[in-house]
C-alpha cells in the first residue's frame, strides 16, 4: 500500500547440502534499495524445516528485509521463531547444575562402573568429568551408562 509499485525481490545464494541461504531486497516504486536481508536455514532444524527449509529461509529473508525498510517491526528484525531458537541453544548450551551432577555421581557409583568407562562415555561428547556437562547432552549421557550398565552386567 505504501509502495503499490515498489518490489520484493529474492535470490537464492545457496543451497549445498541441506543448507539454504536467502537474500531480499525491497524497493521503493522508483526501484530503490530500502532494505535488504539475508537468511540461513538447515533442513530438519525444526518442524517446518523438515519439509520446507528453502520456503522458510526466503520467507525470513522477506521479513528481515521488511524489516530493515522499517515494515512489520517495532523493536526489532529478529522473528519470534529466531528468538525462541536462540534461546533453546542458550539453554542448550548451559551446565546441568548441582543437583544432577550430585545424582549423576551417586548413580554411577551404586551402579559400580568403572572409572575406565566413565571417562570413555564423557569423552564422547567432549567431556572430562561430571561437572562439564550442558543439558544439551545430559539424557544421552544418562542413557549411555544405563547401557552400559547392562553390557556391564552381560558380562
Amino acid at each position: 500500500m505504501v509502495y503499490p509499485k515498489g518490489q520484493i525481490l529474492t535470490e537464492l545464494l545457496s543451497n549445498e547440502n541441506g543448507t539454504c541461504i536467502f537474500k531480499a531486497i525491497v524497493n521503493d516504486n522508483e526501484g530503490n534499495n530500502l532494505g535488504m536481508g539475508t537468511a540461513y536455514e538447515k533442513e530438519g532444524s525444526s518442524f517446518i524445516n523438515k519439509t520446507s527449509y528453502i520456503e522458510n529461509c526466503e520467507t525470513s529473508a522477506v521479513g528481515r528485509a521488511l524489516g530493515m525498510a522499517g515494515f512489520g517491526i517495532d523493536t526489532s528484525v529478529a522473528s519470534a521463531e529466531e528468538v525462541a531458537n536462540a534461546m533453546q541453544q542458550q539453554d542448550n548450551d548451559k551446565l546441568i547444575d548441582k543437583k544432577m551432577i550430585e545424582s549423576l555421581n551417586k548413580a554411577i557409583e551404586n551402579a559400580n562402573i568403572q572409572d575406565n568407562v566413565v571417562e570413555l562415555i564423557l569423552s564422547q561428547y567432549g567431556y572430562t568429568t561430571t561437572n562439564e556437562i550442558k543439558i544439551k547432552d545430559y539424557m544421552n549421557i544418562v542413557n549411555d551408562f544405563k547401557t552400559s550398565k547392562q553390557v556391564v552386567k552381560c558380562n
